[in-house]
Order: structure tokens, then C-alpha cells, then sequence
């Protein structure tokens, strides 16, 4: 049995980015089918300008020094690391709605759609997890 993961992705910081594409790329890499569902201030983990300048929590910049000198990648590295490994990004059709913005809006290779687009891949995952 092939391993699945669900993520939903609803908040928006470079911290959330961080937690949502580490776990949906290590397991990616470890061959389990992964899907996460971008909603809310979520989107904006792959907006087209908003995912290259995420903000940190008020009080922690000084974890963008320690990231800088830990090599950790940036978000739009990770983006391009979780799209290669096949990675399923979609983003809530209905939130897209409510904030007035289209799929151009977005990195290129997401899929929009609803709800009931990610409970159909979430029905049977192994581990679902929402940041």
C-alpha cells in the first residue's frame, strides 16, 4: 500500500510555508502521493508575488539570518522542489472567489478547485495534517 499525505495549507507566514513544504517534500521524496490544499491566507504560500517575501511572526527576524546560514532553501526553492517531485497543489476555489483572484495569480502547475477536490484525494490518505 502506497503511502498518502493531505495537507491543508490556511496561513500564510514564511513559518507556515516552511512546515507545509518540508513535510510535503520529505515525503514526497520518500514516494508517497501528497496533495496539499491552499486556503484562506494559504494562498498565499503560492501567490506569484506573494510566496517570494512572506512575512516572519512579529519578534522573529532573526530566524532569517539563522535560515540564510543553515543554506535552507527558500520558499520559492521549495515550491520548485515539491512541483518536481510531483507534488499536488491546489487551491480552494472558493477562496479565490471571496478574495477576487484567478488561477493567474498563482505560480504556474496549480490546479484549482473545491473542497470536495481534496476530500476525494483525502478519503484514504495515511496522514492528514493541517498548518
Amino acid at each position: 500500500m502506497s503511502t498518502k499525505v493531505a495537507i491543508i495549507a490556511s496561513n500564510g507566514g514564511l513559518f507556515d510555508a516552511y512546515k507545509v513544504f518540508n513535510i510535503a517534500t520529505a515525503a514526497a521524496a520518500t514516494e508517497a502521493e501528497v496533495a496539499i490544499f491552499f486556503t484562506f491566507e494559504g494562498l498565499n504560500l503560492i501567490h506569484k508575488q506573494a510566496h517570494q517575501q512572506l512575512p516572519l511572526p512579529a519578534g522573529r527576524e532573526h530566524f532569517a539570518e539563522g535560515f540564510q546560514k543553515a543554506n535552507v532553501p527558500g520558499i520559492p526553492e521549495l515550491v520548485a522542489m515539491a512541483q518536481e517531485l510531483g507534488v499536488r497543489m491546489i487551491g480552494c476555489q472558493m477562496t479565490m472567489d471571496v478574495m477576487n483572484l484567478t488561477k493567474e495569480d498563482f505560480i504556474d502547475g496549480i490546479e484549482v478547485g473545491g473542497a470536495v477536490t481534496f476530500l476525494d484525494f483525502a478519503k484514504d490518505a495515511n496522514v492528514t495534517l493541517s498548518f
